[in-house]
């Protein structure tokens, strides 16, 4: 694929951020951005071009009829200058499940890795050096078909924003307190919840904000039918540490198959420890807490790579896992993740991609 870059001339380039540490998630945004355009049935008008606005119809097919989907990973600084992906080549696999499933055009994998990487490196200025920044990399593909009407739109943008982000653990790598919610649901087997599309976070936006109104940092979600088997933590897959054996729900079709899911789940069979996915139940886990089966509780995604949790609310009931501190299995597979990532240690697996220096 060839993709055309547009040059900026010095006083065109936005100002940079003056303080690495300062950094939040996804407020600030680089000078290009990539896009493609779909029409006639074809991919065309690849192009690395200043960051701007779209100008779209109001009867635009996204916004009617959300087709939207996305994808989320990271360009990390390692200390000898390289940069790095993780695992690239997953995100391009499941942008095109999620395209399939919702009736849109898909993109060659090499293509997608592709604009990735000529646009990390158009804009590696902005990548953060301190430990745990990094560049949070959003590839997007919306309809844009003018029309009112239920049925797939003929034209599409397919574009990829980057933004510059801090540490996810500015205070610490603290555990959180979860509230499971037993009356909304996030998605249904036979749903959309196991692909990245916009209307999976609409849905969970209210049991959300009821959380955080109570004081929770997330919502721990059950199934759709029987509200009764656990299956994903906010926006991250849900695992549980019995002794030596990590647990997490199996996908059903209502989970999204995480990248950072896999990973963990590969990485704890190379560190020796015991895997299963299944269906576990909230009862279950609830008896597993005050007997002390389980042991640890965690979060997994790419934003926080991993998030330990450190209690349950639960029909008006808290439950404490390992007195609210983070346990030795979560802490290992987060720091031999982590380290992975920003290249400290060797990968194992074949994760990483050196894709330039900086």
């Amino acid at each position: 694929m060839k993709i055309a870059l547009e040059e900026l001339g010095e006083k065109e380039l936005k100002p940079l951020y003056e303080d690495e540490s300062k950094l939040v998630f996804g407020s600030i945004f680089t000078d290009r951005m990539f896009t493609m355009h779909y029409a006639n049935k074809e991919w065309n008008e690849s192009r690395i071009e200043r960051y701007r606005s779209f100008n779209l119809d109001p009867s635009s097919c996204v916004f009617h009829y959300s087709q939207e989907i996305f994808e989320g990973l990271k360009a990390y600084a390692a200390e000898d200058g390289r940069i790095l992906l993780f695992r690239p080549d997953q995100n391009a696999k499941r942008m095109n499940r999620s395209a399939e499933r919702l009736v849109m055009p898909t993109i060659p994998e090499e293509d997608i890795i592709q604009a990735i990487t000529e646009l990390v490196l158009a804009e590696k200025r902005w990548l953060p050096k301190q430990p745990g920044t990094s560049l949070y990399i959003r590839p997007t593909m919306i309809a844009t078909e003018a029309f009112l009407g239920v049925h797939p739109s003929s034209e599409y943008i397919f574009y990829i924003i980057i933004s510059p982000v801090g540490a996810y653990y500015k205070g610490g790598f603290k555990p959180i307190k979860l509230y499971v919610e037993d009356i909304f649901v996030r998605s249904n087997i036979g749903g959309v919840g196991d692909v990245k599309t916009g209307g999976n976070y609409a849905a969970s936006l209210m049991a959300g904000h009821k959380a955080q109104q109570k004081g929770f940092s997330q919502v721990l979600w059950l199934d759709g039918r029987e509200r009764k088997y656990v299956e994903e933590v906010g926006a991250m897959n849900m695992f549980f540490v019995y002794g030596n054996k990590l647990v997490t729900p199996m996908l059903t079709g209502s989970i999204l198959p995480g990248i950072t899911r896999a990973s963990v789940l590969e990485l704890a069979k190379y560190l020796g420890l015991e895997t299963e996915e299944r269906l576990i139940s909230i009862d279950e886990v609830i008896e597993g807490i005050n007997s002390g089966t389980i042991t640890e509780a965690f979060g997994s995604g790419t934003a926080a790579v991993i998030s330990p949790v450190g209690s349950l609310y639960y029909k008006e009931k808290d439950y404490f896992i390992n007195n609210e501190q983070v346990g030795p299995v979560t802490q290992r597979l987060y720091d031999k993740l982590v380290n992975i990532q920003y290249g400290r240690e060797k990968d194992p697996f074949g994760w990483v991609r050196e894709i330039g220096r900086y």
